[in-house]
């Protein structure tokens, strides 16, 4: 592909994602927030959750492709042996998205898209099935990496 081929889609990707995030998924209820750091560039999309106070997706834009990632969990104690076994269960049905472990052992969503794919769309999946899938199984994750919870 030519240089300003790319540079054309990377433009048109940045407006998209600029308008997608920034009007017409802020103007959502369950959206907290959206801000944009442009030395990366990144966009953070926050929303709320019924089983935690409130998860951020984290939009990294790259020459080629759309990077997006949800931190869900701390490095759990112990043998997380059924923990990831529920997890890697989870990825077989996913779409867009899988759980990763980052370099300090901490729970991710991730996923990526290339900029060939990108439209409203494909950004409104991605962000449905990062809210989805932290809306379904957050609980049952919170329960096997640490246990039922103690009253």
């Amino acid at each position: 592909m030519h240089v300003d081929d790319l540079a054309a889609r990377y433009d048109a990707a940045f407006a998209l994602c600029h308008d997608h995030f920034e009007g017409v998924l802020a103007d959502e209820p369950w959206i907290q927030a959206v801000e944009f750091e442009a030395e990366i560039p990144r966009w953070y999309v926050r929303f709320g959750c019924d089983g935690r106070d409130a998860a951020t997706i984290y939009f990294d834009l790259h020459q080629r492709s759309l990077h997006y990632e949800l931190y869900f969990l701390p490095h759990p104690p112990g043998d997380p042996t059924a923990l990831y076994r529920f997890l890697l269960e989870r990825n077989h049905t996913l779409y867009g998205a899988r759980f990763s472990l980052g370099p300090d052992g901490d729970v991710y969503l991730a996923g990526r898209v290339a900029l060939e794919h990108l439209d409203r769309d494909e950004l409104d999946r991605i962000v449905g099935v990062l809210y989805e899938s932290t809306e379904r199984w957050f609980q049952a994750v919170v329960r096997l990496a640490y246990g039922p919870l103690r009253t």
